[in-house]
């Protein structure tokens, strides 16, 4: 469309840190600045905080993984020293029998005494057999006892690394729950820096497009005034602008502003100095670059085809602001910092107006 219907009013927009608008106070930009240098001092030490949480994590796991292999340890040498504690109780049961049944026979003594014997032959055979007996119970418990010793010096031992390693493991977790707590404190911290930064951005940027509202209503009144003076022999509407003096954007915006009061006429491209001037929004961009010898088609989404995108931070005069689907609503002209040209419906005439980066902007481009 060459045009849509727009009341120009000013908006203020907020763009946060990544955005640099075109007008800055020294006072404000410092404050940025600084803002911004406490913002990455916090984000590196938020990097090193989540970093010593990893190494945590890894030293957290280890003592806790050192921690079971000790635990299995000990039960293992629980499970010895019951299954050695079984057989002591077996041998014991032993002695036990063979010392009632020696009680109850009146003592060995009158099996192994010839003299009381009623068979020679079997005295020797079962002195032999109680001796060996005898002998291997006393064996056992020997061995038992020295089991039992070094079993429960084992356990003293595992018990000692067991509590060791339990210290550790709490060590490590109150380090990770510390490490935790800083971490939050630092994102807390960055959060707030963040909001400063933006509140410092609004402000600037706020006071920015008061200065140029002020500029453009001072440019406007003086084009308006302009244009009420009674017109002197030879000057009037139709007087043919100056050619701009300067090339590129510069030059454009020197052609847009030649045109200043000139009205809003639907499909015109007619400068003053014609039979009948008159300009729509994309007539006007299409004429203004058409005097530094670049042609652009006469329809803003045409317009915003043949434009190469330019971010707002990197405006420059002449550049081409586009609004709608495709830049098919309306296009503006880029003038200075804060500052566009248009022409922008009918009843009105080709004027400089505040910024909008609202109200469907789309983009800028630049022919």
């Amino acid at each position: 469309m060459p045009r849509r219907v727009m009341v120009p009013v000013m908006t203020l927009v907020t763009v946060l840190s990544g955005t640099v608008f075109l007008v800055t106070r020294p006072a404000s930009g410092d404050a940025i600045s600084s803002a911004r240098a406490q913002a990455a001092a916090i984000e590196s030490q938020l990097a090193a905080a989540q970093n010593e949480m990893s190494t945590l994590s890894q030293q957290y796991d280890a003592a806790a993984a050192q921690l079971t292999q000790i635990n299995s340890s000990i039960a293992a040498t629980k499970a010895t020293i019951e299954a050695d504690q079984r057989q002591v109780n077996g041998d014991r049961s032993t002695l036990s029998k063979a010392a009632i049944a020696n009680y109850v026979s009146d003592g060995s003594a009158s099996s192994e005494n010839p003299i009381f014997s009623s068979n020679e032959k079997t005295i020797g055979a079962a002195t032999e057999y109680n001796q060996i007996a005898d002998g291997d119970i006393n064996v056992a418990m020997a061995n038992l006892h020295t089991a039992e010793n070094t079993l429960a010096a084992q356990q003293t031992q595992l018990q000692s690394q067991q509590g060791q390693a339990q210290q550790a493991v709490a060590t490590e977790q109150a380090a990770i729950t510390r490490n935790a707590q800083e971490v939050q404190t630092q994102k807390n911290a960055l959060a707030q820096e963040n909001t400063q930064i933006a509140t410092l951005v609004a402000q600037q940027q706020e006071a920015a497009v008061q200065a140029a509202a002020r500029q453009a209503a001072a440019q406007v009144a003086a084009a308006q005034l302009e244009a009420s003076l009674p017109s002197s022999p030879g000057s009037s509407l139709n007087d043919a602008a100056p050619p701009p003096t300067a090339s590129g954007g510069l030059g454009a915006v020197q052609a847009a502003e030649s045109q200043l009061g000139v009205p809003y006429v639907w499909g015109g491209e007619s400068p003053k100095g014609s039979a009948d001037p008159g300009f729509d929004c994309s007539g006007l961009t299409s004429w203004s670059w058409g005097q530094v010898g670049v042609g652009l088609p006469h329809y803003s989404g045409a317009q915003m085809a043949d434009s190469a995108p330019v971010p707002l931070s990197d405006l420059e005069p002449g550049d081409l602001l586009f609004y709608g689907p495709g830049g098919s609503e309306h296009v503006a002209m880029y003038v200075g910092p804060g500052t566009m040209i248009e022409a922008p419906e009918t009843g009105q005439s080709v004027h400089l107006t505040g910024l909008r980066l609202g109200y469907g902007f789309v983009g800028a481009g630049r022919p």
